[in-house]
């Protein structure tokens, strides 16, 4: 899988920033507290990692690819950007930061309680969680069918509802959840935007 994203970063359009970026980075920015301590965890091309530098004093962008790391680094020199393992534990002390930030990131990881067990440790114990993922909701399913949503050589995994996140979240010790849906109509709303607490 390692050589699969970092293949994927080198063929990407220099101006590649992911759907619904706006909205995204509106709901991240929004819950960035003076002070706090941020991790950008699959930063990609590092564009939220230099919005949230410009709102918190302490950031840091991590990327399994390292191809994603060049373009961060050569596209954003004010933040620290660095590599993670794919499948390995993150190179963060306990408690590390205060907020973990990971936008459309959680549908590509293959051991999702393994990641979020990793998160909940780098988190202080007043920590926050926020995620955004795709939403695959019923009626959207029933539109599209599953197929538009998760080819079979593509590297979407795991494929979320509301209620889906909100479990799995729960499930992995995180408190006080909320996830909402944006981005389209009623009832086929895009993406979902998660927060939590460890």
């Amino acid at each position: 899988m390692q050589d699969y994203y970092d293949d994927l970063w080198e063929r990407l359009p220099a101006d590649a920033e992911g759907p619904d970026l706006a909205l995204r980075r509106q709901f991240i920015l929004a819950e960035v507290r003076p002070g706090d301590r941020v991790l950008d965890l699959g930063c990609g091309a590092g564009t939220l990692t230099a919005a949230l530098a410009s709102a918190a004093p302490a950031v840091i962008g991590a990327d399994v690819a390292e191809a994603a790391i060049r373009r961060a680094r050569a596209r954003n020199p004010g933040p620290e950007f660095v590599r993670v393992a794919l499948d390995g534990p993150l190179p963060f002390a306990d408690g590390a930061f205060d907020l973990v930030v990971s936008s459309e990131v959680i549908e590509h990881v293959a051991d999702t309680a393994r990641w979020l067990s990793e998160v909940r440790r780098v988190l202080d114990p007043a920590g926050r969680l926020l995620l955004s993922t795709p939403n695959h909701g019923r009626l959207r399913l029933a539109l599209h069918g599953v197929e538009s949503y998760s080819e079979p050589l593509g590297d979407h995994l795991h494929l979320y509802t509301r209620r889906s996140l909100a479990e799995v979240l729960h499930d992995l010790g995180f408190g006080s959840v909320t996830v909402r849906t944006a981005g389209g109509p009623p009832g086929l709303r895009r993406l979902l935007l998660a927060r939590g607490a460890r």
